[in-house]
């Protein structure tokens, strides 16, 4: 029998709400972004977004609900990000979930956000089963997760500091570029020349941990030195030239992780997963190693509700992450 699972995400400046048959068709996806509320300060103001959850939450589920063609009394249950996020951002998703599965007596299913990114990957591709290795790459995250079954998630490494798209935003912000940095710098680095080297010595760990804050900040120093002699900054070619160390490395140490676990399906996930240069680079790569490679459209990368959705299904079928009315966001979960 066929089962519908309402997902609901609002653990940054996204209000998502969906509703996913059987843990891969996608029936809605409603997304309300809050970019142009906090471009003019550079970054997502915590307040301004858990506040302005609170006023699209609602009529996001109803518009849900209603595009899919399913009643609330239809859906087999509530899934809803619990962590990780902003909290006050966090809160407004679970307290929503809590009362519409009181409410309508049914099944309340917690879900891990980076878990989430991975499962986009099962709506945008029916064929994908486990195991593979995935590449979780956000402006909160960087991750490499082996997923052994649809609930087996075992972390293999991470950022020690910085998540790239943190790094990515950060130095788009030393460069004037707007809010949010990703996309423009994205833009800008194919308009430039990679012919500027940040850190040479960029390279894949042993243990496959990232680092991405002396890249960052070799980016900020080259800046503040063309600055203080009042020369250009040549902003296509830093962006270039960054996006390409920061994605070669990304790339060198997924694949030797791969390699080194003998996996030959991988997936690409999270916000920066819409990154033209990650999307071909990590391709190319993944075809020279035997590794076939899934990566989800643009929409299915950044915040949204059905890959949410679609990781409750397969804890739902399994019985597990289960959760009653005293559930509470972990922040950094």
């Amino acid at each position: 029998m066929d089962k519908y699972i309402l997902g609901i995400e609002s653990s940054c400046d996204e209000t998502s709400a969906s509703v996913v048959k059987n843990g891969r068709e996608c029936l809605s996806n409603i997304i309300s972004s809050q970019i142009e509320l906090h471009r003019r300060f550079g970054g997502v103001v915590p307040e301004i977004a858990g506040r302005n959850h609170l006023l699209a939450i609602m009529p996001v589920i109803d518009e849900a609900l209603a595009k899919a063609g399913v009643t609330k009394e239809q859906i087999d249950g509530v899934a809803v990000t619990y962590g990780a996020g902003l909290i006050g951002c966090l809160l407004v998703g679970v307290s929503s979930a809590k009362a519409l599965a009181y409410a309508l007596g049914k099944p309340l299913i917690k879900v891990n956000h980076i878990q989430g990114h991975i499962s986009a990957n099962f709506i945008a591709f029916p064929e994908l089963k486990p195991p593979f290795l995935s590449l979780v790459a956000s402006g909160g995250h960087t991750s490499i997760i082996e997923v052994s079954d649809y609930t087996k998630y075992a972390p293999v490494s991470a950022t020690m500091d910085d998540a790239i798209g943190e790094a990515f935003d950060k130095v788009a912000r030393i460069l004037g570029l707007p809010y949010p940095g990703g996309p423009e710098i994205d833009k800008r680095a194919k308009l430039g020349s990679p012919n500027i080297r940040f850190c040479p010595n960029l390279k894949a760990r042993n243990d496959h941990a990232y680092s991405f804050s002396g890249l960052k900040t070799a980016v900020v120093n080259y800046v503040h030195n063309l600055t203080q002699r009042g020369e250009e900054i040549p902003v296509n070619d830093i962006c270039a030239s960054f996006t390409a160390e920061a994605i070669g490395y990304l790339v060198d140490t997924f694949i030797q992780t791969a390699s080194e676990k003998g996996l030959t399906k991988a997936v690409l996930a999270g916000g920066v997963a819409a990154n033209s240069y990650l999307r071909q680079e990590l391709g190319k790569a993944c075809d020279k190693a035997g590794i076939t490679l899934f990566v989800p459209p643009p929409v299915l990368c950044t915040d949204n509700a059905a890959m949410i959705a679609s990781r409750g299904y397969y804890s739902f079928v399994a019985g597990e992450d289960l959760a009653d009315l005293t559930l509470n966001a972990v922040s950094n979960l």
